[in-house]
C-alpha cells in the first residue's frame, strides 16, 4: 500500500502547503505562503500587474503593467512638456471633465487588480485569520491609492465648473475690438505689440442683504493696468461718488451722453454717479447698441466709462466681485493677513446713526477670515474721508490676495476657492486667454503693485466734476513710475534681493503715505502705520 501524502507546514507561520508532486503547475516559488501573499499583494499595488505577473497570470500582469507604464509615461511628459503646454490643458473644460472621469476608472481598476493580486496569491484555503487580515490589507492599500485619485477627480471636476460657470469661449474675445488689439504673437512674445492689459474691477453689491430688484450697485471701482512684458501693475481707484464720467466720440454712446454721464444740471445727482452706471445706462439705451456679442451692457458700458476718463481707451476686460461672495472666498483662502492702522467699524449706518455691531482694532499683521475681511474693506461709520479710507483700504485687500495666494494655499483649499469663486467672479475673460492670463498673473505676483486713489489733493480731483485732463496725465505718470520701478529692480538684483527679506510691515518711508506726488507702492502704503489720536 502506498502511503498517505503528508501536508506540509511552512515552518514561518504554519500554512498548510501540499508538496512538490500534488502542487499546481503554475504555482510559482513561495505562492501560496500568506506571508509571501501580503509582501507582493502590497508590491502589485505600489507596481500595478507585478503581483499578478508573479502569480503566474503572465498575460494580464504584463497588460497591467503595460497600461500603468504608459499612464506613468504621459504624467512625466506633461512634467517636462513646459508650464505653457500644462496650462493649455489645465484651462480646458473638456480636458477637466475628461481627467475626472479616467482618475475615477482607475481607481476602479487599481483597486480590481489589488483585489484580484491577493486572491491569486493567498493560500487556497486560507484561515479565518488570513481572510480577516488579507481583507484589512486589500481594503488599506485601496484606500491608499483609491483617495488621491478621487480627491484630484474632485478638483478636475471643480476646475472645470470654475471655468465653465466664470469664463466663456462662445464670444469674440473683447480685447481683440480695441484700438491697442494685439498683432502676431510668438511664443516669446505672447501678446504681440499689446504692451498693456487693462482690467476694470468692479466690486459689486448684490449679495443677500440687498433687495434684487435694485441690481448691482458698483462699491467699488478700480482700473488695473498691467505691462505684459514686466507684469507691473498699477491700481486706479475712482469714488463711487465720480460724476461725468464721459464717453469717447466715436463711440455710440456718446450720442445718448455727448456731455458725459450726467444729468446737464448737478454733479451731485446720485443717479449719475459712477456706482450707477451699471444699471441705469443699460435701462436707457438698446439692448443691441454696442454689439449683439455683448452679455453684460452694464459692465461694457463701464469699460468704455472708466477707460476713456483715465485715458487708457476701453479697457480690455471687466471683472466683477460679489462683495457678499467674497467672504467665501476669503475664507476659502484661509483668510488674510492685514495691518490695522486705526478702528474699522464692523457694520453701522453713519447717517441713520446706528452704531456698529464691534470693531476691528488697531494692530500690525492681523489675520482676518471672511467677515473681518470684508469690513475690513467696507467699513466706514464715522471714519475721517470715509469713501476715500475704503478706497485705500480696498487696494490693501487686493494686494493681500495676491500676495499672499500661495500655491501651497490655494491647491490646499481648491475646492473650496472654486466653489467660492464660481459664486463671487463674472468676467469677460475667453477661457482661450486663460494660459496668457495665469502668465500674467505670475509676474504680477513677481512685483510690487502699485496705486493711485483719485481724491482731493490728487489731480486737482473734485468728484462733481472731475479735471479729465490732469487724471488722464496723473494716470500716464503713474504708469511711468510703476514701469521704471520694476526697470530698475531687474537692473539691480541686489536691490531687489535686499527688498525681498523685509518683514510684512516695513517701516513706513517718505513715499509709503499717500500723496499726488507719487504712485502708493502698496508694500509701504499697507504698512503698520498706527494713526495718531
Amino acid at each position: 500500500m502506498s502511503e498517505p501524502k503528508r501536508a506540509l507546514s511552512d515552518p514561518a507561520d504554519g500554512t498548510p502547503v501540499a508538496d512538490a508532486a500534488a502542487d499546481a503547475p503554475r504555482r510559482v516559488a513561495g505562492h501560496g505562503r500568506f506571508r509571501w501573499a501580503v509582501l507582493w499583494t502590497a508590491l502589485g499595488a505600489l507596481i500595478p500587474g507585478l503581483g499578478l505577473w508573479h502569480a503566474g497570470r503572465k498575460a494580464a500582469g504584463a497588460t497591467v503593467m503595460g497600461i500603468f507604464t504608459a499612464l506613468l509615461l504621459s504624467v512625466v511628459y506633461l512634467a517636462t512638456a513646459g508650464r505653457d503646454r500644462v496650462t493649455a490643458l489645465a484651462t480646458n473644460v473638456d480636458v477637466l471633465n475628461g481627467v475626472a472621469i479616467a482618475l475615477l476608472v482607475l481607481g476602479v481598476i487599481w483597486v480590481g487588480v489589488i483585489a484580484t493580486t491577493h486572491l491569486a496569491l493567498r493560500p487556497t484555503q486560507p484561515s479565518a485569520a488570513q481572510r480577516a487580515l488579507g481583507g484589512l490589507l486589500v481594503g488599506a492599500l485601496s484606500l491608499a491609492v483609491a483617495t488621491p485619485l478621487a480627491v484630484g477627480a474632485e478638483y478636475s471636476r471643480s476646475a472645470a465648473t470654475l471655468l465653465g460657470t466664470v469664463f466663456s469661449d462662445d464670444a469674440p474675445d473683447p480685447a481683440t475690438t480695441t484700438s491697442a488689439s494685439p498683432g502676431a504673437t510668438t511664443p516669446a512674445d505672447p501678446w504681440g505689440d499689446k504692451d498693456r492689459i487693462n482690467v476694470l474691477v468692479i466690486g459689486g453689491d448684490s449679495g443677500t442683504n440687498r433687495d434684487p430688484t435694485l441690481g448691482l450697485r458698483a462699491d467699488a471701482v478700480m482700473m488695473a493696468s498691467i505691462n505684459t512684458h514686466t507684469g507691473a501693475t498699477t491700481l486706479f481707484s475712482l469714488p463711487r461718488q465720480t460724476a461725468r464720467i464721459p464717453f469717447p466720440k466715436d463711440s455710440p454712446l456718446h450720442e445718448y451722453y455727448p456731455n458725459g454721464f450726467f444729468d446737464g444740471v448737478s454733479g451731485t445727482n446720485p443717479e449719475y454717479f459712477l456706482n450707477a452706471m451699471y444699471n441705469n445706462v443699460p435701462k436707457r439705451i438698446p439692448q443691441d447698441l454696442l454689439g449683439d456679442n455683448v452679455k453684460n451692457l452694464g459692465a461694457e458700458v463701464m469699460k468704455i466709462g472708466v477707460g476713456e476718463a483715465l485715458g487708457l481707451g476701453k479697457a480690455d476686460y471687466f471683472v466683477i466681485v460679489n462683495m457678499d461672495g467674497f467672504k467665501q472666498f476669503i475664507n476659502a483662502l484661509g483668510g488674510i493677513t492685514l495691518n490695522v492702522n486705526y478702528r474699522i467699524p464692523i457694520g453701522g449706518k453713519t447717517t441713520e446713526n446706528v452704531p456698529p455691531s464691534g470693531w476691528i482694532e488697531p494692530g500690525p499683521n492681523q489675520h482676518l477670515n471672511g467677515r473681518l475681511a470684508l469690513w475690513y474693506a467696507r467699513g466706514r461709520y464715522h471714519v475721517k474721508g470715509a469713501d476715500y479710507s475704503r478706497m485705500e483700504r480696498q487696494r490693501c485687500v487686493i494686494n493681500a490676495v495676491v500676495q499672499q495666494a500661495k500655491p501651497e494655499v490655494v491647491l490646499t483649499n481648491f475646492e473650496k476657492i472654486a466653489s467660492a469663486g464660481a459664486k463671487t467672479i463674472q468676467t469677460d475673460i475667453p477661457r482661450s486667454k486663460l494660459p496668457l492670463m495665469i502668465d500674467l498673473a505670475l509676474k504680477v505676483k513677481n512685483t510690487s503693485l502699485r496705486s493711485v486713489v483719485f481724491q482731493p489733493g490728487v489731480a486737482g480731483w473734485v468728484s462733481a466734476d472731475p479735471p479729465w485732463p490732469a487724471v488722464q496725465r496723473r494716470v500716464q505718470q503713474a504708469i511711468k513710475e510703476a514701469d521704471a520701478a520694476e526697470s530698475a529692480k531687474t537692473a539691480s538684483p541686489s536691490a531687489s534681493a535686499s527688498a525681498s527679506v523685509s518683514t510684512s510691515s516695513p517701516k513706513p518711508t517718505k513715499s509709503s503715505t499717500s500723496s499726488p506726488g507719487k504712485t502708493d507702492n502698496l508694500k509701504d502704503a499697507c504698512a503698520y502705520r498706527p494713526a495718531k489720536d
